[in-house]
Order: structure tokens, then C-alpha cells, then sequence
């Protein structure tokens, strides 16, 4: 039976193995999918030992997705502008793809879930580390009349906006700056919600039927997702969609075949 895991610390809250199981059954594959709690130090060793003994996927999380992308001899044109990798593929030569899958995750729970439109309308981001950077050249691609992007270090965020300036501008800004400004669509890629916390923005950022978005999931009411609410946003949720998007993506790259998310989706939200 084909091996996959998914690759974490900590990663006993993951429901990686859940999700993955459900697609095996729906689609008929054969595989075990298991969660590893593997500590930076030991990444490169685990990914040897893995591979060596059958393995023939990966998944990483925090805080290895920046290992996985040194350690892939291959790397999509997605996974290199992320610069981190949340996907490893044994190829039949022996080599490893690294590819992510989290921006595409991101933008078909948007566009097909949620039924939402990006073409012509003003996002933002917040945040300026791995997680955004996974997600700004999807959000590029996908039209919108403004990207910008908001972090506490501005040289930081001006750093993420120089790597994706050839899919196209990404507006700099700090939280204070935001003020006066209205979005369409604000997604929170800090990891503020981890602590119960929200960024430091201004009121009445939001635009008429506005949008927020947590990349962060929980069982529980999110930090962000709260603040959208009592903001008047028209619609606040949290990244659960976009765990199970990405995962199909991740999948398919290993199985060639694409499960359908939206069952697996409600049987997690139903609990």
C-alpha cells in the first residue's frame, strides 16, 4: 500500500490525515496517510527515512515548509515564487518535486466555494511572511483592480512585492496607513489568530459586502473572523475550505486523480 503523511510540529491537530483518507475512499485508491510530528533539526533526516522505507508523498506544514523547498531536486513555477513547498512527489527517477499548493487552495475555495468574484476588486493582505507569500501570485492572477499588502516591517512586505512585481503591482503599505482606505476582501495571512489576536487595523476598512478571510482554521470562532463580523462584513470565514482545496491539489499531483472536496468539506464543518 502507497505511503503519504503529512509532516509537522506540532501536527496532532492536523486534519491532513482525515481529508486525505476520505479522497482514498471516494476515489478508490489505495494508500495510508499518517501525521509525523518532525521537529526542524530532524527534517532531513525524517524525509530520508521516509522515502527510503516506501514512502511516495509528502505533505509539510509550519515549520517545515522552507526545509521541504531546499530539499526538492525539482521545484513548479508556483512552489519557486512561494519560496516553500508544502507538496514533495517521489518521482520514478528517484528525485523529489516540490511543488505548493496553497495559493490555488486559497483561490477555488474563493471562486467555487464561496462563489466570489476577484476580477476588478480591491484586496487585501495582511501580513508579510510564508503564508502571504504563498497566496500573492494567485491573488495577481486573478485580476483584482488593487493588491496591496500590509505588514508591521514595511521593508519586509516591500521584499514579497520586488519577487511577484513581474505578475503585477502589489501596493506597500503599514496597518496605520490603511486608514480611509476601502477592500473588497481582506485576508488575514498572519498568524495573529494563533494567539487570540487580530493586526492592528483601522476601522472602516471594509467596503459595502465586503469579504474576510482567515487563512488560519478552527473549530472555533478565529480572532480575524470575529473582527470581520463585528466590522459588518457580509461574509467572514476561516481557511478550513482552503485546507481542503489544497489538499486535493496535493492529491492529485501524487494520484493524478481529483476528489471531489465539497462532501469532505461539509462532513469536517458538520463535526
Amino acid at each position: 500500500m502507497d505511503r503519504y503523511a503529512v509532516l509537522g510540529f506540532p501536527v496532532g491537530h492536523s486534519m491532513s490525515p482525515f481529508i486525505h483518507l476520505q479522497f482514498a475512499e471516494q476515489t478508490a485508491q489505495q494508500l495510508s496517510y499518517e501525521a509525523l510530528e518532525v521537529k526542524p533539526e530532524a527534517f532531513d533526516k525524517a524525509i530520508t527515512d521516509f522515502f527510503q522505507s516506501g514512502g511516495k508523498g509528502v505533505n509539510c506544514t509550519v515549520p517545515l515548509k522552507e526545509l521541504a523547498f531546499e530539499k526538492a531536486d525539482q521545484l513548479t513555477e508556483r512552489a519557486k515564487f512561494s519560496g516553500a513547498v508544502n507538496t514533495l512527489k517521489l518521482m520514478q527517477d528517484g528525485s523529489l518535486l516540490g511543488d505548493n499548493t496553497d495559493g490555488i487552495g486559497l483561490i477555488t475555495d474563493l471562486l467555487e466555494n464561496l462563489s466570489l468574484s476577484l476580477q476588478g476588486k480591491r484586496i487585501l493582505v495582511l501580513g508579510a511572511g510564508g503564508a502571504a507569500r504563498g497566496i500573492l501570485g494567485p491573488l495577481l492572477e486573478a485580476n483584482p483592480s488593487e493588491l496591496w499588502l500590509a505588514n508591521r516591517t514595511i521593508a519586509k512586505a516591500q521584499r514579497l512585492a520586488k519577487i511577484f512585481s513581474s505578475k503585477g503591482p502589489v501596493r506597500i503599505s503599514n496597518y496605520e496607513e490603511l486608514a480611509g482606505e476601502r477592500f473588497d476582501l481582506v485576508i488575514n495571512a498572519t498568524s495573529s489568530s494563533l494567539s487570540g489576536s487580530v493586526p492592528p487595523l483601522p476601522k472602516s476598512i471594509l467596503s459595502k459586502n465586503a469579504v474576510c478571510y482567515d487563512l488560519a482554521y478552527s473549530q472555533q470562532t478565529t480572532a480575524f473572523t470575529a473582527w470581520g463580523k463585528e466590522q459588518g462584513a457580509a461574509l467572514s470565514v476561516d481557511g478550513l475550505g482552503m485546507l481542503v482545496e489544497q489538499a486535493a491539489q496535493a492529491f492529485y499531483i501524487w494520484r493524478g486523480v481529483m476528489p471531489e472536496t465539497k462532501k469532505v468539506l461539509n462532513k469536517i464543518r458538520r463535526g
